[in-house]
């Protein structure tokens, strides 16, 4: 008997997460130095120096147990964003936490809704749990924002089944957001058994007047679970944390198939800091307010159509198909993403970096184009 026979049905079909190319595998299957790596939405400028010091000071101390419950981080947490600590739940990634969110809330039995090109891990989840995903189809641009959340059609795909609301606000990959107005009055137009989940995993990058911070309707959005991650703009990816904020009774339900010591005592001192150097976070987001305004002006220029973005990433139409465009950039020592699994197969996602990286990758580009 083949294993695979004997996993649960949802499991049996899955096909798992593809991460963004390591630049090791890289350096290994092509022999390259200098590569520039632009393919996982990372900061470009690192950590904060507060965030590795704090990280270090803890590593004599690795043959200890992390702090299960990360009081002290939960309680740093609490006052940067104006909430009590019994509505955090932390995990190994936001990503954790959205497994958290599936464990508790979807079976076979079970429903989630999510737009069409929205991050890859929502479909993963449902299809693991056994529940059945609907996709609303995204905007065709008639009426929103091409490949955007279209909230009306998102409507439409509840069922009496449906458990679970996933939004990616703004969204990987399109960069992609929902205005306050439209956003709220969605929410508060769900059934009452519908959890939402607003996916924040960029939000310190936003920059727009309408753009909602999620956190402010908690109090009249009962079910409500806003995720957010120290990956992103804090530059924490490769320790892996992130944080739910809900109602204390929705954050009872996720810890209570939260893995014991999920997020590791590094992780938890690293983040506990970056939250204290608001320096480094107005650096990251000047350095990517001024590299999306490059490359979006200089993909533009070269008669590709972009995706207008408010992230740290901008994804473009290359065209073409872009898995040969991607294989040629990669040859280049250029690093980005193809994200024809998302339903976008002649769109390439690609980090906001540096300006040299920046300048690297649009080099690389003419050259394939041309080619």
């Amino acid at each position: 008997m083949q294993p695979s026979t004997l996993a649960v049905p949802g499991v049996q079909t899955l096909t798992p997460y593809i991460p963004g190319k390591p630049i090791g595998e890289l350096e290994r299957e092509l022999g390259l130095r200098h590569i520039v790596k632009l393919a996982s939405n990372e900061n470009p400028l690192g950590p904060s120096p507060l965030a590795l010091e704090a990280a270090a000071r803890v590593l004599p101390e690795l043959h200890l147990y992390p702090d299960g419950g990360g009081f002290e981080l939960k309680a740093t947490l609490a006052r940067t964003l104006g909430v009590n600590p019994e509505q955090i739940t932390l995990g190994n990634g936001s990503n954790d936490v959205l497994e958290l969110v599936a464990r508790v809330f979807l079976c076979g039995e079970a429903s989630a809704v999510f737009s069409e090109h929205a991050f890859a891990v929502y479909p993963i989840l449902t299809q693991a749990t056994g529940a059945r995903a609907l996709v609303a189809p995204a905007h065709d641009g008639s009426r929103g924002p091409h490949h955007g959340h279209d909230l009306e059609a998102m409507t439409r795909a509840i069922r009496p089944d449906t458990r679970v609301v996933f939004i990616a606000n703004p969204n990987n990959p399109t960069g992609t957001y929902l205005g306050k107005f439209e956003l709220e009055n969605f929410l508060r137009s769900l059934p009452e058994q519908v959890i939402p989940v607003v996916d924040e995993a960029y939000f310190e990058y936003v920059r727009k007047p309408d753009y909602p911070d999620a956190l402010t309707l908690l109090s009249t959005i009962p079910n409500l679970i806003v995720t957010r991650t120290f990956s992103k703009a804090y530059g924490l990816a490769g320790l892996r944390v992130g944080y739910s904020v809900s109602s204390p009774a929705m954050a009872d339900l996720l810890n209570r198939v939260r893995q014991p010591f999920n997020v590791n005592a590094p992780a938890l001192e690293a983040a506990r800091a970056a939250l204290g150097d608001v320096e480094h976070l107005v650096r990251t987001v000047r350095l990517n307010d001024a590299g999306l305004s490059v490359l979006t002006k200089a993909l533009t220029q070269r008669g590709l159509q972009v995706i207008p973005s408010v992230g740290n990433f901008i994804t473009f139409d290359a065209g073409q198909p872009s898995g040969p465009v991607y294989a040629a950039l990669l040859r280049e020592g250029v690093i980005v993403r193809p994200i024809g699994n998302y339903g976008l197969p002649n769109h390439l996602r690609v980090t906001v970096g540096t300006e040299d990286e920046n300048q690297a990758f649009l080099g690389a580009l003419d050259r394939v184009l041309m080619a």
